[in-house]
């Protein structure tokens, strides 16, 4: 006898978060209650991300009716793959409330509340076909807890998670001993024409290796190195320059330590064009990031201009309306920015004339945009920073990176600790998506900070608060 398929009763918040939610069930089938269609059509309105998705959703459902030829809504519609959809992979069906039911001697009995109606419309599908399971899906972490103390079956929407444990999230950094050599004994060296040295080794059964990945082999006086081309039988890379002292500081900031060494040679490698970092608060994200593209902007002339951004979440109440242009609106949101500018320009020479005179070559250069309006739009030779990525949702983080034309290096920074945007957590956040789905291209690359630099109480702070 084959396995009864279930059914999942999708509260608002999962297709406001992921509009393909209604194809992500497989061979089993969705039910959408009237009060969830409801407040679907009362946010539907805006430019928000969320209105959007909402609008997408009502799309979806009109295209499969659309696609229904006997019209009837009592036998579901059905969810096969559409076309030029190819994340979707649903062969159930969709079913709507079609009768509002009679309140009864219930706790969900009082109907005032959208939750309460859903949990009495999923008490009455298991009355209905209480040979089948039925499974409330929400991000609602208090209406599941509703649902299981009336012992009801609720779970949180999955299909949005990068992975099921941020441990398992691709750090961009390896360390080995001196066992390494005895691990590859068959190795060849050789020096670029530009003076890099390189080392190929033979790949053993057992590896893992992802392109500019970051090597540390040996002891403190070890070897440090990116790997650079990966096949199915070898793996070379090139050993990593050092940017820990004044000689070869990068915009006056040199490296203190083996992560942020790794950082700066990923930020300038003219073949990367795509580079996450993260970290806790003080690792030097920002810091970094910055002195990089000033060098690459002003003294090399690789980008035409930096392009700062970041998602504008509050930490705690709004401060209500901000008056002025796009970039003056921004600048509150930008203490990051103003804060690291203070260290980069500041001259040793000139005072604050020689500062001044700074600060007004590097504001023609940088320029504040806000991710609201980056629909449409093109970057050309420009180094684009993404602060505080973790606050954005996948398709958010799609939308900034298809951003990116000719000549163009994005960076995403931030932590996953530091998360403000409702429903998203540490395995959906967008930058935990974009570390995961690039750790195979080429042409990007990924290092977490972990030791804090900002200062002793600081790091103190982040490790014990």
């Amino acid at each position: 006898m084959p396995q009864q398929t279930r059914l999942y009763v999708l509260d608002t918040n999962v297709l406001m978060h992921d509009p393909t939610a209604l194809f992500r069930f497989e061979e089993h089938d969705v039910f959408i209650p009237m009060v969830v269609l409801e407040e679907l059509d009362a946010a539907k309105k805006g430019l928000s991300e969320v209105a959007r998705n909402v609008r997408q959703v009502s799309r979806f459902i009109g295209e499969l009716m659309a696609r229904e030829k006997e019209h009837d809504i009592g036998k579901g519609l059905s969810l096969q793959q559409q076309d030029g959809l190819e994340l979707s992979t649903g062969t159930g069906r969709l079913f709507f409330q079609a009768e509002m039911p009679e309140p009864k001697n219930k706790p969900q009995a009082n109907g005032a509340l959208a939750d309460n109606q859903i949990l009495h419309t999923l008490l009455q599908l298991q009355e209905k076909s209480p040979e089948r399971q039925v499974i409330l899906v929400s991000k609602d972490i208090n209406l599941r807890i509703k649902a299981v103390i009336n012992r009801l079956p609720a779970e949180d929407y999955q299909n949005d998670k990068a992975l099921d444990d941020l441990n398992l999230l691709y750090r961009g950094f390896s360390e080995f001993g001196e066992e390494f050599w005895e691990k590859y004994t068959e190795v060849d060296s050789w020096s670029s024409e530009s003076g890099e040295t390189w080392y190929r080794c033979k790949r053993q059964p057992d590896d893992i290796w992802f392109p500019n990945q970051c090597l540390k082999i040996g002891g403190s006086n070890g070897l440090e190195a990116i790997i650079k081309d990966v096949s199915n039988d070898t793996f070379s890379f090139r050993l990593a320059g050092d940017f820990r002292s004044d000689h070869h500081a990068v915009w006056g900031i040199q490296a203190r330590n083996i992560q942020q060494n790794f950082a700066l040679n990923l930020l300038l490698d003219p073949d990367i064009d795509f580079v996450t970092l993260m970290g806790t608060a003080g690792t030097g994200k920002t810091l970094l990031t910055l002195a990089a593209g000033l060098a690459q902007t002003l003294d090399h002339k690789r980008f035409s201009e930096i392009i700062m951004t970041r998602a504008t979440v509050s930490v705690g109440d709004e401060i209500g309306y901000l008056p002025g242009t796009e970039e003056e609106k921004m600048t509150p949101w930008m203490g990051a920015l103003t804060d690291n500018l203070e260290v980069l320009t500041n001259p040793k020479e000139g005072g604050d004339w020689a500062r001044q005179a700074t600060n007004d070559l590097l504001a023609n250069r940088i320029k504040i945009r806000s991710l609201n309006f980056m629909r449409g739009r093109t970057f050309l030779n420009r180094y684009v920073i993404l602060d505080e990525a973790q606050n954005l949702t996948p398709k958010q983080m799609k939308t900034l990176l298809t951003r990116a034309g000719p000549g163009t290096k994005m960076v995403c920074l931030g932590n996953v600790e530091q998360i403000d945007t409702p429903y998203l957590t540490e395995t959906t956040s967008g930058l935990t998506f974009a570390v995961d789905r690039f750790q195979d291209w080429a042409f990007s690359g990924h290092v977490t900070l972990q030791r804090g630099e900002r200062s002793r109480l600081a790091d103190f702070a982040s490790s014990v608060l």
